[in-house]
């Protein structure tokens, strides 16, 4: 992302009223075949997780705080993909590849914020697990609605501790940055570090009291309770993970735009295929609510 629509004024200082956005090519024809990849997947990604929440919704037997988070996370995703694909698909039909300073703040905003709920949801989900396997006589007394939903009201004030502006745009500045680029760093460790700890935590825990289970079968069936979640954990961490740490190269630029696609578009995408098709209540769900048998 480049600066563009530079002004000067009097006393001197630099005016910034839009970015130019790099995209992955300048050949239309290809603009166009993306254009229709990313608004199929669009599309699927919001059915797919609409879907989640209407069923979690109305089938009784996912009256549970497992799938009340599942809910809002799929809520989330929702949400974190429409903060950048719309701008993206009208980029590609149109062949404009500007945003303005004021749509790139409020895109940057609502980006942050959403991915950082997500990364405490997620959290909060690995604890709801552990409870529910470490602790399953006092599960719903300590899972309680009031208590869920207190997690779900604090993961979401929480992350507006991310109102300050974001890297990429700091990184534009023509000022020292330096403090601002601190607080920036320590906040997005907190984020992501701190609640992948609290995940790993818990399923260390998880995994120590499931080996203390003397049936096959009761492991595999504790097991299969979190093999949903660890797998969106895997790929929302390790996209995020990966942009951070991943060495400066000349290819660098391209590997980010992959890097980035796969965290705002794949990962929405496959997760309500991955709660669906690893879960069997969620599948029979779905087949009561189709008329399937």
């Amino acid at each position: 992302m480049t600066q563009n629509g530079v002004a000067e004024i009097p006393n001197k200082t630099t005016v910034v009223s839009e970015f130019i956005l790099v995209g992955f090519t300048h050949i239309r024809w290809l603009q166009i075949l993306l254009f229709w990849l990313l608004l199929l997947t669009y599309l699927l990604t919001i059915l797919g997780n609409l879907l989640i929440i209407y069923i979690t919704l109305v089938d009784r037997r996912l009256q549970t705080p497992m799938y009340f988070f599942l809910r809002n996370f799929s809520f989330l995703e929702i949400g974190f993909t429409s903060s950048a694909i719309p701008k993206a698909l009208f980029n590609l039909a149109s062949g404009n590849n500007t945003i303005s300073l004021a749509g790139c703040f409020t895109q940057s905003f609502f980006y942050f914020i959403l991915a950082t709920t997500e990364f405490f949801i997620l959290a909060t989900m690995s604890f709801d697990r552990y409870v529910a396997i470490c602790n399953p006589l006092r599960y719903t007394t300590i899972m309680s609605s009031h208590f869920c939903t207190q997690l779900v009201i604090g993961s979401w004030t929480v992350s507006f501790l991310y109102l300050i502006m974001p890297l990429p745009l700091i990184k534009l500045a023509c000022t020292n940055t330096q403090f601002l680029e601190l607080l920036d760093f320590l906040l997005a460790t907190f984020t992501v570090l701190g609640t992948l700890a609290i995940t790993i935590i818990s399923y260390i825990k998880i995994i120590a009291a499931v080996m203390h289970i003397p049936s096959r079968t009761g492991r595999q069936k504790a097991f299969s309770t979190c093999a949903s979640h660890t797998a969106v954990v895997f790929i929302t961490y390790g996209s995020c993970i990966f942009m951070y740490v991943k060495p400066t190269q000349s290819g660098g630029l391209d590997l980010s735009k992959t890097v980035g696609v796969l965290n705002n578009v794949v990962s929405p995408l496959l997760n309500p295929f991955i709660y669906s098709l690893r879960n069997r209540q969620v599948k029979t769900a779905l087949k009561d609510a189709c008329g399937w048998r």
